[in-house]
């Protein structure tokens, strides 16, 4: 009978123990858990950071590239321009001149072949030096031109959008916010406007908004400006929505398609 409390004790003395270790190899198991998780949560976001700075970088060297590609259709456009342009003028004026000059008859016919030919070169060099210019223009920096030209009040712009827009598209929007801008310092006591220029999967968005007071708009009663906005939206099958209600907005949207170009 007295053996049967040393072993009791025994027990309790063994199960205490049991229970120190196993909770210490909680807590280490926890400590380590908990520091497996730090580490992953660490990783991931060291990953996401990583992807961040490749995606920006992406960008800056997309957008890069593109300037450098203006930059050299500008460059293109004034060799063209500038060189092989003077020498069809030049020509031109020279054929001219020895038509003026030419007695023999059989030679007119070579003559006006020469000259229609040299002015067909030259409507060729003409079209290809525009079509350069066009496709240089950058639709983000023209907008900063135009806002750092305009004084009346200051302008917040949201650009999202990318590069490859259309060329018609890029026209259409440059003219209708050059003429709003125009319109606020003419006909509104606005202190406040807002630009939003961005691109959707099926779509181009401009939305033009000023916090003026002083609003006389009447749809059956447009001016050359709203008139001419309308038809430059409407011609690349747009809509135009233009609203009164707490200021001026003028809200556009143009759908992608092969037309645009």
């Amino acid at each position: 009978m007295k053996e049967f409390p040393d072993v009791l004790v025994c027990a309790i003395f063994f199960g205490v123990l049991l229970s120190v270790f196993l909770e210490k190899s909680t807590s280490e198991y926890e400590k380590l858990e908990l520091d497996f998780l730090h580490c992953r949560d660490d990783s991931e976001e060291r990953t996401l950071i990583l992807a961040e700075k490749n995606h920006a970088l992406l960008e800056k060297q997309n957008y890069e590239i593109y300037n450098a590609t203006l930059k050299e259709r500008n460059r293109i456009a004034r060799e063209i321009h500038d060189n092989v342009g003077h020498v069809l003028s030049r020509s031109i004026l020279l054929t001219a001149a020895v038509r003026a000059v030419n007695n023999d008859p059989k030679t007119a016919p070579l003559m006006d072949s020469l000259e229609d030919s040299l002015n067909a070169a030259m409507n060729s060099i003409r079209s290809s030096v525009h079509d350069l210019h066009d496709e240089s223009v950058n639709l983000e920096h023209a907008v900063d031109s135009l806002i750092r030209d305009f004084t009346f009040c200051p302008v917040g712009v949201t650009y999202d959008i990318s590069d490859q827009i259309p060329r018609n598209i890029k026209y259409c929007f440059i003219s209708i916010i050059k003429e709003a801008l125009s319109n606020i310092m003419k006909h509104s006591n606005a202190s406040s406007v807002k630009i939003l220029i961005r691109e959707h999967p099926a779509l181009y968005q401009l939305c033009f908004e000023d916090n003026g007071t002083d609003i006389h708009y009447d749809p059956a009663f447009s001016g050359i400006g709203l008139v001419n906005m309308k038809e430059r939206v409407y011609s690349l099958n747009g809509t135009l929505q233009i609203s009164t209600q707490n200021g001026f907005r003028i809200f556009i949207t143009i759908p992608k398609s092969v037309n645009n170009n």
